[in-house]
């Protein structure tokens, strides 16, 4: 009985870019163990392991540590299955299986939302303070500070005292943004449009209040600005570098092993993203702009959700929401570049689609459980915010474009006038090979006088042993200066001199 074959159409996943950003395949495999399966092997273990813990476990200690772990074996399960069954996304550095399980994590993350939204805020609360008993004795207000307090009192000694670690998480946090984003003018409108939106809702957060020197000089100018920079010298180091990787078992010394392991922990190859070129379309344009709106919505849930929830800033759940946020950013951004560049690509990457999702019901948990807060929404300034994040999403876009096109018009001039002189010297070159050349006998007077004395058919005359030099093309003095102008000022080697 033949046997079937899956083919593809021309309009299926695998005939377009959707196969390499949700599901990449690992190109070069150096170490096969580490990427076959064993699912069978792991079965036994993880059978074994729940044997282990099921039956010498004490059950009698308390409720509360029956439910903790059986939670944890949940999750643990959960991400098993997802190391088997779930795509890695565009990347497979430093294993498919990391990539793997922070997708499953996202997935846990959407269950939770989606578990929490149809809650009340009394059980919502009631769960955080199971987990975490030290939420019990913490309310919102203790979280005060001196926000917006003594704002014309700008000395050196009183910037030095604001710098703190929150203003390292600042910068740390936007270099990572640089190296996912990879492009100056989103990169800053996102940083600028971010201290617009904190003045917009400082009336709802209070720890949004601050001076206008520490909007400027801390935020945009040190922490945002600085970790741009950096962020930005790091892409171009990584573009410029050359990947060429090399199997761990053709290295014969002990140190290249060890330092090709350690990277395999960087990335394959660098993708130097172009998100606006000159030729752009508008669904381009506007994509682009929904991403900045989108990011000032996902860094607005973060300090919603703290404040609903009364948690300090520095609370373990606030970190491992920003760590998850951060690692599922990566393979979403890639995912949704793709889908805006690509023409070819059709669809939007599986953890994109989760990452949104996870997105909007974060804003609507925000606004089901934040309705006393809302209630002081002041609502000039909200609808002022939407106006000033459209326009200037959308004015930072049109300037880049323009910017972009502005390069490409100027780039074109250099390259036409490189070929106008390029023809040039190519007319004069053709020029001088074509004059006519006459050849002269270089002889000694000694020679010459030897000459006088003999006969005709006996004179002999004594030329020049080299024979490079005994044709001298004599040629236009104007042309030669010429062609020695060009060949000196575009460094052009097509023209030389015969003598």
């Amino acid at each position: 009985m033949a046997t079937r074959r899956r083919t593809y159409s021309s309009g299926s996943d695998a005939s377009d870019r959707f196969i390499s950003i949700n599901e990449r395949p690992v190109d070069d495999i150096s170490v096969e163990f580490f990427y076959k399966p064993h699912s069978i092997t792991l079965l036994i273990f993880i059978i074994s392991g729940l044997i282990y813990f099921v039956f010498t476990r004490n059950e009698n200690e308390s409720v509360q540590s029956n439910i903790q772990y059986g939670l944890g074996a949940m999750v643990f399960f959960f991400l098993i299955i997802s190391v088997m069954a779930f795509p890695n996304g565009p990347f497979t550095r430093p294993h498919p299986a990391v990539w793997r399980i922070v997708f499953g994590l996202s997935i846990l993350y959407m269950l939770l939302l989606l578990f929490i939204i149809f809650q009340d805020y009394r059980t919502v609360r009631s769960m955080f303070e199971w987990l975490f008993p030290e939420l019990k004795n913490f309310t919102i207000d203790m979280d005060k500070g001196e926000w917006g307090e003594k704002c014309d009192d700008l000395t050196f000694a009183r910037l030095w005292e604001s710098i703190d670690f929150f203003c390292f998480a600042h910068f740390a946090g936007w270099t990572m943004k640089t190296l996912l984003v990879r492009h100056y003018g989103i990169l800053w409108t996102i940083s600028v449009m971010w201290e617009i939106t904190e003045t917009a809702f400082s009336h709802l957060l209070p720890n949004f209040i601050e001076c206008w020197w520490d909007a400027v000089i801390l935020d945009v100018l040190l922490c945002n600005g600085f970790g741009i920079w950096c962020g930005m010298q790091i892409c171009h180091l990584m573009e410029m570098r050359y990947y060429n990787w090399e199997s761990i078992k053709d290295i014969q010394t002990t140190t290249g092993k060890l330092k090709r392991a350690v990277l395999q922990f960087t990335p394959e190859s660098w993708t130097a993203m172009r998100w606006l070129d000159p030729a752009c379309t508008y669904m381009r344009f506007l994509a682009v702009s929904q991403l900045v709106v989108f990011w000032q919505l996902a860094e607005l849930n973060t300090f919603f959700l703290k404040h609903i929830f009364q948690m300090p800033p520095s609370h373990p759940l606030v970190f491992m929401r920003i760590f998850l946020l951060g690692a599922t950013s990566a393979p979403t951004i890639r995912q949704y570049y793709s889908y805006v560049t690509d023409p070819r690509c059709k669809r939007v990457g599986t953890q994109c689609w989760v990452y949104a999702l996870c997105m909007c019901i974060e804003s609507l948990i925000c606004i089901k459980f934040g309705a006393d807060i809302f209630q002081h929404t002041q609502i000039r300034n909200i609808i002022a915010w939407v106006l000033v994040q459209a326009a200037g999403s959308v004015m930072c876009v049109y300037l880049c474009v323009t910017h972009h096109r502005w390069q490409r018009k100027r780039q074109i001039k250099v390259e036409d006038s490189l070929d106008e002189d390029t023809e040039t010297d190519s007319k004069v070159s053709t020029y001088i090979q074509s004059l006519p050349r006459k050849t002269v006998t270089l002889s000694t007077p000694e020679d010459e006088d030897s000459d006088d004395e003999a006969e005709g058919p006996t004179k002999v005359h004594r030329r020049r042993k080299n024979p490079q030099l005994r044709r001298i093309p004599l040629y236009n003095v104007y042309a030669a200066l010429h062609s020695i102008r060009l060949s000196r000022h575009y460094g052009l080697s097509a023209v030389y001199f015969q003598v």
